[in-house]
């Protein structure tokens, strides 16, 4: 498989998704040649993310969101993305999470970025080492 964008794929921001959204990667991110246990924290990484996305992005407006996840092929690393077009990034109190999902995102992978994306919205990059 060579490099560049190996999955680009645009999903509604619904409870119902994230499964999908998760076998998904994984299915992709196993061709790709990611091992079992870089599968294990793909899947708890992504599902973290997409999570965040349904949960916080589109609070003022459920379910009428998307959510956009990309997986790009580099030297040995998988970058897997997570974007939206929400509200962004902003506290909530009365989020219905721990509050665990950014540093668990970020032990899972081997690097985690979380930008504001250039069109609004809020943009999460999880980078996976895996043997091309």
């Amino acid at each position: 498989m060579g490099h560049g964008q190996v999955f680009d794929a645009l999903y509604a921001a619904q409870p119902a998704q994230i499964a999908q959204i998760r076998s998904e990667v994984v299915s992709v991110a196993a061709v790709c040649g990611a091992d079992e246990s870089t599968l294990a924290k793909i899947r708890l990484a992504v599902s973290e993310a997409a999570t965040n996305v349904v949960l916080h992005a589109y609070r003022h407006d459920p379910g009428a969101g998307a959510v956009r996840v990309s997986i790009e092929l580099a030297e040995n690393c998988l970058n897997v993305g997570v974007r939206d077009s929400g509200i962004g990034m902003s506290p909530r109190a009365d989020s219905p999470g721990a509050g665990l999902g950014l540093s668990l995102m970020a032990n899972l992978a081997d690097r985690c970025a979380i930008n504001t994306a250039p069109h609004g919205g809020t943009e999460v990059i999880l980078r996976f080492e895996v043997d091309t």
